[in-house]
């Protein structure tokens, strides 16, 4: 429990300790049921495509999929489609939000320029980006980088608008406080509009994770020989759902883990809301 770690410690009160401890308690019955209704759900697939109740040709069963990954572990090929993978998410995710950030901060230190740019944006972020990804691709070129410019360019226009309207949220009142004590641009940007800024980056970088494997999965269904994208299109095409799955299966993990990392970053930085 909990209180043994602090009763040790004078500093907290008997009505904090309660109170840390129910908050572990509570964070406990989140994790338990987390990992119960997944243990569930397998199970569950796993019964209905034994007894047949669905077709396992189309869904695959867990244990027909976790062999799979075993034995694509062994030769080593699963290891190699995955870091491919994450590498192009990873590049274009970093490259999206911070590029993405950037132009935000311009857009608000030029009011001029956000006039200008917001109906463009408006559209560019309306536009199927994925149906441009063919022509995404012949502009790039194949191989990872137009894999990569795929991601960046479906995650790009969506980190300027959100981080653009997370800036123009922020108090004013604080803003015009700062401009009366002769404070420059640089300054109230550096002191006010970044740091209050900072849970609404975070949400951005959460959205931003999915949409850049929505973009490198695209752009390995397009061109790519390699990946967990070749590896889902490659089941289709010889009719293996049990690779399909894996793929679909490995590409979740990645994903959540990825937004695993983030929600750490996210613990760190807005400890004090806690």
């Amino acid at each position: 429990m909990l209180s043994k770690k602090i009763d040790n410690n004078s500093n907290f009160s008997e009505n904090h300790i309660n109170y840390l401890n129910s908050v572990y308690r509570q964070r406990l019955r989140i994790r338990l049921s987390q990992v119960g209704l997944l243990v569930g759900f397998l199970l569950l697939w796993e019964i209905a495509a034994s007894f047949r109740w669905i077709d396992p040709f189309f869904i695959s069963k867990p244990s027909s999929i976790f062999r799979l990954i075993v034995n694509l572990a062994k030769d080593g090929s699963i290891f190699k489609h995955t870091a491919i993978s994450v590498f192009e998410a990873i590049m274009g995710f970093v490259i999206g939000t911070i590029l993405g950030t950037i132009i935000a901060i311009l857009l608000w230190w030029s009011d001029f320029f956000a006039k200008v740019f917001d109906p463009y944006l408006v559209v560019l972020n309306a536009l199927p980006k994925i149906a441009l990804g063919p022509i995404i691709i012949i502009w790039a070129g194949t191989g990872m980088r137009g894999i990569i410019v795929t991601a960046l360019a479906i995650s790009l226009v969506v980190t300027i608008l959100s981080t653009y309207s997370g800036f123009k949220e922020v108090d004013q009142e604080k803003v015009k406080m700062l401009q009366t004590f002769g404070a420059t641009k640089f300054q109230i940007l550096q002191k006010v509009i970044l740091p209050a800024s900072v849970p609404n980056m975070i949400n951005t970088m959460k959205i931003n994770i999915g949409m850049t494997w929505v973009g490198v999965i695209v752009g390995e269904f397009l061109v790519s020989k390699a990946g967990l994208g070749y590896l889902i299109v490659y089941g289709g095409q010889v009719f293996r759902l049990d690779i399909v799955m894996a793929g679909v299966i490995i590409l979740a993990t990645a994903t959540a883990i990825m937004y695993q990392i983030i929600v750490r970053i996210e613990d760190r930085f807005l400890k004090w809301k806690q």
